[in-house]
Protein backbone atom coordinates (compact mmCIF):
# COMPACT_ATOMS: atom_id res chain seq x y z
CA UNK A 1 0.00 0.00 0.00
CA UNK A 2 1.27 3.51 -0.76
CA UNK A 3 2.03 5.78 2.16
CA UNK A 4 -0.09 8.93 2.38
CA UNK A 5 1.09 12.29 3.74
CA UNK A 6 -0.54 13.95 6.69
CA UNK A 7 -2.99 16.48 5.18
CA UNK A 8 -1.79 19.26 7.51
CA UNK A 9 1.66 19.43 5.95
CA UNK A 10 2.30 22.68 4.04
CA UNK A 11 2.12 22.58 0.26
CA UNK A 12 5.39 23.18 -1.60
CA UNK A 13 5.94 25.98 -4.07
CA UNK A 14 5.55 25.03 -7.75
CA UNK A 15 9.35 25.13 -8.16
CA UNK A 16 9.89 22.87 -5.14
CA UNK A 17 7.22 20.47 -6.36
CA UNK A 18 8.95 20.26 -9.75
CA UNK A 19 12.26 19.58 -8.05
CA UNK A 20 10.69 16.72 -6.07
CA UNK A 21 9.09 15.34 -9.22
CA UNK A 22 12.50 15.17 -10.90
CA UNK A 23 13.90 13.19 -7.97
CA UNK A 24 10.86 10.89 -7.97
CA UNK A 25 11.46 10.11 -11.63
CA UNK A 26 15.16 9.48 -10.96
CA UNK A 27 14.30 7.06 -8.13
CA UNK A 28 11.72 5.32 -10.34
CA UNK A 29 14.41 4.74 -12.96
CA UNK A 30 16.72 3.34 -10.31
CA UNK A 31 14.00 0.96 -9.10
CA UNK A 32 13.37 -0.21 -12.65
CA UNK A 33 17.08 -0.75 -13.24
CA UNK A 34 17.26 -2.88 -10.08
CA UNK A 35 14.45 -5.18 -11.19
CA UNK A 36 11.50 -3.34 -9.69
CA UNK A 37 12.60 -3.14 -6.04
CA UNK A 38 15.27 -1.42 -3.95
CA UNK A 39 16.06 -1.70 -0.22
CA UNK A 40 14.78 1.22 1.82
CA UNK A 41 18.42 2.11 2.55
CA UNK A 42 18.92 2.72 -1.17
CA UNK A 43 15.75 4.82 -1.36
CA UNK A 44 16.83 6.89 1.66
CA UNK A 45 20.29 7.37 0.17
CA UNK A 46 18.81 8.69 -3.09
CA UNK A 47 16.21 10.86 -1.34
CA UNK A 48 18.89 12.53 0.78
CA UNK A 49 22.06 12.40 -1.31
CA UNK A 50 21.28 11.95 -5.04
CA UNK A 51 23.62 14.42 -6.80
CA UNK A 52 21.90 17.76 -7.32
CA UNK A 53 18.49 16.39 -6.31
CA UNK A 54 18.71 14.87 -2.83
CA UNK A 55 17.68 16.74 0.28
CA UNK A 56 21.25 17.37 1.41
CA UNK A 57 22.80 17.86 -2.01
CA UNK A 58 20.31 20.33 -3.48
CA UNK A 59 20.00 23.98 -2.53
CA UNK A 60 16.95 24.00 -0.24
CA UNK A 61 17.28 25.89 3.05
CA UNK A 62 17.31 23.21 5.74
CA UNK A 63 18.43 24.62 9.06
CA UNK A 64 17.01 27.21 11.43
CA UNK A 65 13.64 28.88 11.72
CA UNK A 66 13.19 29.15 7.95
CA UNK A 67 14.18 25.53 7.31
CA UNK A 68 12.82 22.13 8.26
CA UNK A 69 14.37 21.67 11.70
CA UNK A 70 16.65 23.38 14.21
CA UNK A 71 19.85 21.70 15.38
CA UNK A 72 21.60 22.52 18.65
CA UNK A 73 24.23 24.79 17.02
CA UNK A 74 21.45 26.75 15.30
CA UNK A 75 19.55 26.97 18.58
CA UNK A 76 22.30 28.55 20.64
CA UNK A 77 25.96 29.64 20.49
CA UNK A 78 26.28 28.06 23.96
CA UNK A 79 26.31 24.61 22.34
CA UNK A 80 29.39 25.16 20.19
CA UNK A 81 31.17 27.15 22.90
CA UNK A 82 30.62 24.34 25.41
CA UNK A 83 31.62 21.61 22.98
CA UNK A 84 34.84 23.54 22.32
CA UNK A 85 35.89 22.91 25.94
CA UNK A 86 35.78 19.15 25.38
CA UNK A 87 37.48 19.40 22.00
CA UNK A 88 40.30 21.46 23.54
CA UNK A 89 40.92 18.71 26.09
CA UNK A 90 41.07 16.04 23.37
CA UNK A 91 43.48 18.09 21.25
CA UNK A 92 45.73 18.80 24.24
CA UNK A 93 46.37 15.07 24.68
CA UNK A 94 46.57 14.12 21.00
CA UNK A 95 47.14 16.69 18.23
CA UNK A 96 45.85 20.22 17.46
CA UNK A 97 43.51 19.23 14.66
CA UNK A 98 39.71 19.04 14.31
CA UNK A 99 37.69 17.10 11.76
CA UNK A 100 33.96 17.86 11.58
CA UNK A 101 31.65 15.57 9.64
CA UNK A 102 28.64 17.20 7.97
CA UNK A 103 28.98 20.76 9.25
CA UNK A 104 25.48 21.97 8.31
CA UNK A 105 25.35 25.74 8.05
CA UNK A 106 28.85 26.03 9.52
CA UNK A 107 27.63 27.60 12.75
CA UNK A 108 29.06 24.89 14.99
CA UNK A 109 32.48 25.27 13.41
CA UNK A 110 32.36 29.07 13.74
CA UNK A 111 31.20 28.98 17.37
CA UNK A 112 33.81 26.37 18.32
CA UNK A 113 36.67 28.18 16.62
CA UNK A 114 35.71 31.51 18.22
CA UNK A 115 35.64 29.89 21.66
CA UNK A 116 38.87 27.97 21.10
CA UNK A 117 40.52 31.27 20.17
CA UNK A 118 39.32 32.77 23.46
CA UNK A 119 40.69 29.72 25.31
CA UNK A 120 44.06 29.99 23.56
CA UNK A 121 43.50 26.52 22.11
CA UNK A 122 43.08 27.13 18.40
CA UNK A 123 43.67 24.07 16.22
CA UNK A 124 46.36 24.14 13.57
CA UNK A 125 43.69 22.90 11.15
CA UNK A 126 39.91 22.55 11.09
CA UNK A 127 38.81 20.14 8.35
CA UNK A 128 35.18 19.84 7.27
CA UNK A 129 33.96 16.81 5.35
CA UNK A 130 30.89 18.02 3.45
CA UNK A 131 29.06 16.18 0.65
CA UNK A 132 26.78 19.10 -0.23
CA UNK A 133 28.19 21.81 -2.50
CA UNK A 134 25.40 24.14 -1.35
CA UNK A 135 26.17 23.66 2.33
CA UNK A 136 29.90 23.94 1.70
CA UNK A 137 29.33 27.34 0.08
CA UNK A 138 27.22 28.46 3.05
CA UNK A 139 29.91 27.31 5.48
CA UNK A 140 32.60 29.18 3.57
CA UNK A 141 30.47 32.32 3.47
CA UNK A 142 29.84 32.18 7.22
CA UNK A 143 33.54 31.71 7.94
CA UNK A 144 34.46 34.68 5.76
CA UNK A 145 31.87 36.80 7.57
CA UNK A 146 32.58 35.78 11.16
CA UNK A 147 36.20 34.62 11.30
CA UNK A 148 38.10 35.92 8.26
CA UNK A 149 41.37 35.90 10.22
CA UNK A 150 41.04 32.15 10.81
CA UNK A 151 40.20 31.13 7.24
CA UNK A 152 43.70 29.80 6.62
CA UNK A 153 43.10 27.15 9.30
CA UNK A 154 39.85 25.85 7.76
CA UNK A 155 39.67 23.56 4.75
CA UNK A 156 37.07 21.34 3.14
CA UNK A 157 37.39 17.67 2.23
CA UNK A 158 35.65 15.49 -0.34
CA UNK A 159 36.62 12.30 1.48
CA UNK A 160 38.09 11.21 4.79
CA UNK A 161 41.82 11.82 5.22
CA UNK A 162 44.10 8.79 5.11
CA UNK A 163 45.35 9.47 8.64
CA UNK A 164 44.13 11.79 11.36
CA UNK A 165 45.07 12.74 14.92
CA UNK A 166 43.00 15.08 17.07
CA UNK A 167 39.29 15.55 17.67
CA UNK A 168 36.54 14.30 15.36
CA UNK A 169 33.10 15.88 15.81
CA UNK A 170 29.79 14.75 14.29
CA UNK A 171 26.59 16.46 15.40
CA UNK A 172 23.39 14.88 14.02
CA UNK A 173 25.26 12.90 11.37
CA UNK A 174 24.50 9.31 12.35
CA UNK A 175 20.71 9.84 12.27
CA UNK A 176 20.91 10.88 8.59
CA UNK A 177 22.75 7.76 7.42
CA UNK A 178 20.62 5.40 5.30
CA UNK A 179 19.00 2.56 7.26
CA UNK A 180 17.67 -0.84 6.26
CA UNK A 181 14.12 -1.63 7.39
CA UNK A 182 13.68 -5.15 8.73
CA UNK A 183 10.44 -6.99 9.53
CA UNK A 184 10.44 -9.84 12.04
CA UNK A 185 7.23 -11.87 11.61
CA UNK A 186 6.15 -15.49 12.03
CA UNK A 187 9.72 -16.64 12.78
CA UNK A 188 10.84 -15.17 9.44
CA UNK A 189 12.93 -12.06 8.76
CA UNK A 190 12.30 -9.95 5.65
CA UNK A 191 13.60 -6.64 4.38
CA UNK A 192 11.13 -3.84 3.70
CA UNK A 193 11.96 -2.07 0.47
CA UNK A 194 10.45 0.27 -2.10
CA UNK A 195 8.73 -0.39 -5.41
CA UNK A 196 6.88 1.83 -7.87
CA UNK A 197 3.09 1.88 -7.65
CA UNK A 198 0.43 3.45 -9.83
CA UNK A 199 0.18 6.56 -7.63
CA UNK A 200 3.63 6.70 -6.08
CA UNK A 201 6.10 4.59 -4.19
CA UNK A 202 4.88 1.56 -2.25
CA UNK A 203 6.30 -0.71 0.42
CA UNK A 204 7.23 -4.22 -0.61
CA UNK A 205 9.03 -6.91 1.38
CA UNK A 206 11.54 -9.48 0.21
CA UNK A 207 13.84 -12.05 1.77
CA UNK A 208 17.15 -10.58 2.92
CA UNK A 209 19.94 -11.06 0.39
CA UNK A 210 22.61 -9.03 2.19
CA UNK A 211 24.63 -11.44 4.37
CA UNK A 212 25.75 -8.74 6.83
CA UNK A 213 22.19 -7.45 7.21
CA UNK A 214 20.78 -10.94 7.74
CA UNK A 215 23.40 -11.74 10.35
CA UNK A 216 22.70 -8.47 12.21
CA UNK A 217 18.94 -9.08 12.10
CA UNK A 218 19.31 -12.61 13.46
CA UNK A 219 21.10 -11.28 16.55
CA UNK A 220 18.16 -9.05 17.52
CA UNK A 221 15.43 -10.42 19.80
CA UNK A 222 12.11 -8.65 19.26
CA UNK A 223 8.41 -9.59 19.53
CA UNK A 224 6.55 -11.03 16.56
CA UNK A 225 5.42 -8.60 13.83
CA UNK A 226 8.06 -6.00 14.62
CA UNK A 227 9.60 -3.48 12.20
CA UNK A 228 12.76 -1.54 12.93
CA UNK A 229 15.98 -0.19 11.47
CA UNK A 230 19.52 -1.52 11.14
CA UNK A 231 22.15 0.99 10.04
CA UNK A 232 24.98 -0.78 8.27
CA UNK A 233 26.21 2.60 7.01
CA UNK A 234 26.97 3.71 10.58
CA UNK A 235 29.09 0.60 11.07
CA UNK A 236 30.96 1.40 7.86
CA UNK A 237 31.60 4.98 8.99
CA UNK A 238 32.90 3.93 12.41
CA UNK A 239 35.19 1.36 10.82
CA UNK A 240 36.57 3.92 8.36
CA UNK A 241 37.21 6.46 11.10
CA UNK A 242 38.85 3.84 13.32
CA UNK A 243 41.25 2.89 10.53
CA UNK A 244 42.27 6.52 10.08
CA UNK A 245 42.43 7.74 13.68
CA UNK A 246 45.98 7.49 15.04
CA UNK A 247 45.57 9.54 18.21
CA UNK A 248 42.61 11.34 19.71
CA UNK A 249 38.89 10.81 20.04
CA UNK A 250 35.65 11.13 18.14
CA UNK A 251 32.46 12.66 19.55
CA UNK A 252 29.05 11.75 18.13
CA UNK A 253 26.06 13.79 19.30
CA UNK A 254 22.66 12.53 18.23
CA UNK A 255 19.26 11.33 19.35
CA UNK A 256 18.88 7.66 20.11
CA UNK A 257 19.06 4.89 22.67
CA UNK A 258 20.95 1.83 23.79
CA UNK A 259 19.87 -1.42 22.09
CA UNK A 260 17.44 -2.51 24.80
CA UNK A 261 15.47 0.71 24.50
CA UNK A 262 15.95 0.99 20.74
CA UNK A 263 14.33 -2.43 20.22
CA UNK A 264 11.83 -2.07 23.06
CA UNK A 265 8.61 -4.11 22.62
CA UNK A 266 6.57 -0.90 22.55
CA UNK A 267 8.66 0.53 19.70
CA UNK A 268 7.35 -2.06 17.23
CA UNK A 269 7.08 0.33 14.27
CA UNK A 270 10.68 1.54 14.50
CA UNK A 271 12.00 5.07 14.81
CA UNK A 272 11.88 6.35 11.22
CA UNK A 273 10.91 10.01 11.16
CA UNK A 274 10.66 12.79 8.54
CA UNK A 275 10.99 16.55 9.00
CA UNK A 276 9.37 19.05 6.68
CA UNK A 277 9.08 22.75 7.56
CA UNK A 278 9.19 22.00 11.29
CA UNK A 279 6.53 19.30 10.96
CA UNK A 280 7.49 15.79 12.06
CA UNK A 281 5.72 12.86 10.40
CA UNK A 282 6.42 9.27 9.35
CA UNK A 283 5.90 9.22 5.57
CA UNK A 284 9.26 8.94 3.75
CA UNK A 285 7.48 8.99 0.36
CA UNK A 286 6.14 12.53 0.88
CA UNK A 287 7.91 15.01 -1.44
CA UNK A 288 11.27 13.24 -1.82
CA UNK A 289 14.11 15.75 -1.86
CA UNK A 290 12.17 18.35 0.11
CA UNK A 291 12.18 16.68 3.52
CA UNK A 292 14.70 15.16 5.86
CA UNK A 293 14.47 11.43 6.62
CA UNK A 294 16.05 10.20 9.84
CA UNK A 295 16.17 7.28 12.26
CA UNK A 296 17.23 7.23 15.89
CA UNK A 297 20.73 5.96 16.62
CA UNK A 298 21.37 2.57 18.20
CA UNK A 299 24.27 3.64 20.42
CA UNK A 300 24.98 0.07 21.56
CA UNK A 301 25.72 -0.77 17.94
CA UNK A 302 27.99 2.27 17.62
CA UNK A 303 29.91 1.33 20.78
CA UNK A 304 30.28 -2.34 19.81
CA UNK A 305 31.41 -1.47 16.30
CA UNK A 306 33.97 1.00 17.66
CA UNK A 307 35.37 -1.53 20.12
CA UNK A 308 35.53 -4.22 17.43
CA UNK A 309 37.46 -1.75 15.24
CA UNK A 310 40.09 -1.13 17.91
CA UNK A 311 38.63 1.95 19.56
CA UNK A 312 37.94 2.37 23.26
CA UNK A 313 34.60 3.56 24.60
CA UNK A 314 35.65 6.69 26.51
CA UNK A 315 32.21 7.91 27.56
CA UNK A 316 28.49 7.85 26.94
CA UNK A 317 26.04 10.27 28.51
CA UNK A 318 23.01 12.42 27.89
CA UNK A 319 23.48 15.76 26.17
CA UNK A 320 22.31 17.47 29.36
CA UNK A 321 25.00 15.90 31.55
CA UNK A 322 27.66 16.35 28.88
CA UNK A 323 27.00 20.08 28.43
CA UNK A 324 26.72 20.71 32.17
CA UNK A 325 29.94 18.75 32.79
CA UNK A 326 31.70 20.86 30.15
CA UNK A 327 30.61 24.10 31.80
CA UNK A 328 27.58 25.43 29.92
CA UNK A 329 26.11 27.02 33.06
CA UNK A 330 29.36 28.89 33.69
CA UNK A 331 29.22 30.23 30.14
CA UNK A 332 25.69 31.50 30.76
CA UNK A 333 26.86 33.22 33.94
CA UNK A 334 29.28 35.31 31.89
CA UNK A 335 26.19 37.29 30.87
CA UNK A 336 24.70 39.33 33.73
CA UNK A 337 21.07 38.44 34.64
CA UNK A 338 20.50 42.19 34.87
CA UNK A 339 21.15 42.37 31.13
CA UNK A 340 17.72 40.94 30.36
CA UNK A 341 17.96 41.45 26.60
CA UNK A 342 20.91 39.06 26.31
CA UNK A 343 20.46 36.87 29.39
CA UNK A 344 16.87 35.74 28.92
CA UNK A 345 17.32 34.31 25.39
CA UNK A 346 20.50 32.49 26.44
CA UNK A 347 18.79 31.10 29.53
CA UNK A 348 15.90 29.81 27.42
CA UNK A 349 18.36 28.26 24.98
CA UNK A 350 20.21 26.48 27.78
CA UNK A 351 16.88 25.11 29.01
CA UNK A 352 16.10 23.65 25.57
CA UNK A 353 19.55 22.09 25.27
CA UNK A 354 19.47 20.44 28.70
CA UNK A 355 15.84 19.92 29.73
CA UNK A 356 14.59 16.30 29.75
CA UNK A 357 11.44 17.56 28.04
CA UNK A 358 13.48 19.12 25.22
CA UNK A 359 16.87 17.87 23.91
CA UNK A 360 18.59 17.05 27.19
CA UNK A 361 17.72 13.36 27.58
CA UNK A 362 16.83 12.16 24.08
CA UNK A 363 20.14 13.41 22.68
CA UNK A 364 23.21 11.47 23.73
CA UNK A 365 26.97 11.98 23.39
CA UNK A 366 29.33 9.07 22.82
CA UNK A 367 33.13 9.30 22.74
CA UNK A 368 35.38 6.71 21.12
CA UNK A 369 39.16 6.88 21.01
CA UNK A 370 42.38 4.98 20.42
CA UNK A 371 43.73 2.67 23.13
CA UNK A 372 47.44 3.60 22.81
CA UNK A 373 46.71 7.24 23.66
CA UNK A 374 44.36 6.41 26.50
CA UNK A 375 46.76 4.03 28.17
CA UNK A 376 49.84 6.26 28.01
CA UNK A 377 51.04 8.24 31.01
CA UNK A 378 50.63 11.53 29.17
CA UNK A 379 47.39 10.38 27.57
CA UNK A 380 43.85 11.58 27.54
CA UNK A 381 41.97 12.22 30.77
CA UNK A 382 39.77 9.33 31.72
CA UNK A 383 37.02 10.22 31.95
CA UNK A 384 36.99 13.22 29.66
CA UNK A 385 35.49 16.34 31.26
CA UNK A 386 32.16 15.82 29.48
CA UNK A 387 31.63 12.45 31.13
CA UNK A 388 32.70 12.99 34.76
CA UNK A 389 29.04 12.68 35.89
CA UNK A 390 25.98 11.06 34.36
CA UNK A 391 27.66 7.98 32.90
CA UNK A 392 25.16 5.91 30.89
CA UNK A 393 27.43 3.16 29.59
CA UNK A 394 25.47 0.59 31.61
CA UNK A 395 22.49 1.25 29.35
CA UNK A 396 24.38 0.23 26.21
Amino acid sequence: MPSHPTPTLPAPSPEAAQHSARLVESIRRDIAAQGGWIPFARYMDLALYAPGLGYYTAGAHKFGAAGDFITAPELSPLFGRTLARQVAEIMASSAPHILELGAGSGKLAADMLAELEQLGSLPDSYAILEVSADLRARQQSLMRERLPHLLDRVHWLDELPEKFSGAIVANEVLDALPVHLVHWRNSAITERGVASGEHGFIWQERSIGDTALLHAAQQINVPDDYVSEICLAARGLINSLAQRLEQGAMLFIDYGFGAREFYHPQRRSGTLMCHYRHHAHDDPFFLPGLQDITAHVNFSDIAECGIDAGLELIGYSSQAFFLINCGITALLQETSPENLRDYLPLSAQLQKLTSPAEMGELFKVIALGKKPVLSSVEGMANPLCGFVRGDLTRSL
